[in-house]
């Protein structure tokens, strides 16, 4: 049962959730945060991120949890896409970063290419004005791991060199937010509008 709840939870965003999160056209709220890549930790800032071109700042409910697997296994197939269109990833959970050492390394998930941020404390996704909830008691990941902290929703904004939100993808399937989310980043690299 707690397996098919937690399904739900992190493969369904709630369906308002972008009316929940920051509009188009406001500045990104800076943040800085311990990240992993490739089970390596470094401190990640947004700041520095945005020097090198648009970011895509995800959020997703957990580490080893069905919906966030297949969205970070996505992702990491296509980093190379976002690279060539000039953005790099970001995701950030509420995960502690031991967790999240082994998730960026796991071969399945991130595979060594994709950096993910610990936002322990929810204060980063609270800053973007996502909703943050909490499953049901003794809920547990893929790995059988019982999940002790709280969850953001999935949300992704696309940030631009300036600094503001161009857009955010929410309330679609994981693999689905990872392909507009790049369609987005390859507009703005081919200076097509946004609509």
């Amino acid at each position: 049962m707690n397996r098919l709840l937690l399904a739900g939870l992190m493969s369904c965003a709630v369906s308002a959730q972008a009316l929940a999160a920051l509009p188009v056209g406001t500045v990104a709220p800076e943040f800085k945060a311990q990240a992993s890549l490739a089970g390596h930790e470094f401190t990640y800032t947004l700041a520095s991120a945005l020097q090198k071109g648009p970011v895509v700042v995800y959020f997703y409910p957990g580490a080893f949890t069905g919906g966030c697997n297949i969205q970070a296994h996505t992702f990491a197939q296509d980093m190379d896409k976002f690279h060539s269109a000039g953005a790099t990833v970001i995701g950030v959970s509420l995960d502690k970063i031991q967790t999240l050492n082994a998730f960026s390394s796991d071969p399945q998930y991130c595979a060594g290419k994709l950096p993910v941020a610990s936002d322990a404390d929810g204060s980063i996704a609270k800053s973007y004005e996502l909703k943050i909830g909490s499953g049901p008691a003794g809920m547990k990941d893929t790995r059988g791991v019982e999940l002790d902290h709280k969850f953001a929703e999935r949300t992704t904004f696309i940030v631009t060199k300036d600094g503001k939100i161009a857009a955010t993808v929410g309330g679609v399937s994981p693999a689905d937010n990872v392909a507009k989310s790049l369609t987005i980043v390859q507009d703005i690299a081919a200076g097509k509008p946004l609509i």
